[in-house]
Order: C-alpha cells, then structure tokens, then sequence
C-alpha cells in the first residue's frame, strides 16, 4: 500500500491517464485505480469527488450524465485537450524526479551509462 503522503500530487496525474484512455464514471475510476497499482492506491469517494471537481473547475475534465443499460444515470468524466497537455507536462516532471531518484539510488538510465 502506497504511504498516504505521495498520494495528492500523484492522484491527479494517475487519473488524468486513466481518463486519457476512456471516459470512466466515479466508482470506475476508483476499481481501475486500485487494480491498476495492484491495490497500492485505494481512494475512497470523500478523496476522489473533490479532486474531480477541481479539474472539472480547472477545464482539465468535463463531465456528462448517461443512462447506463440498467436505468442508473451515472456522471461520467472526460479529459479535455488542457487535460491532455497537463498531463504530458506532469509526465515529463515525473521521469525526470524518478529518473534523479532512481540514478541516487543505484539505478535509473544515467547509472546505466556512466558503469
């Protein structure tokens, strides 16, 4: 299980990628985060709406109703072209964290070159 205190800045980056590959309703989002980490990052609703709503407010998702085939509406998500960009851009910082990380800690491509 993922320590508690990486998940803030990471949780935005994890679901912009899981949004850039299908629009995914709440719950969705959770099960696939979970499943996806090996159950590292579990999120609970009270974690997840909130930070939903502060990307719908920032224009990196929208969202939208759809009937599901059992009659439930559900709101599903959707990242934007501005979600897309934000998410290259954390992409981009977080190889380069890891890659220093990794290199400091014995691994990583620049250990790689320099042995």
């Amino acid at each position: 299980m993922a320590e508690k205190k990486y998940l803030p800045g990471n949780t935005i980056m994890m679901i912009l990628k899981l949004l850039d590959g299908e629009d995914m309703y709440g719950h969705q989002i959770i099960v696939a985060l979970a499943k996806k980490s090996f159950d590292a990052f579990n999120i609970k609703t009270g974690i997840l709406y909130p930070i939903m709503h502060n990307l719908e407010n920032d224009g990196l998702v929208t969202s939208y109703r759809s009937e599901t085939e059992e009659g439930k509406d559900r709101k599903y998500y959707r990242i934007t072209t501005s979600g897309r960009e934000h998410l290259a851009k954390k992409w981009d910082e977080w190889l380069a964290y890891t890659n220093s990380v990794n290199t400091i800690m014995g691994g990583g491509l620049r250990y790689a070159v320099e042995t």
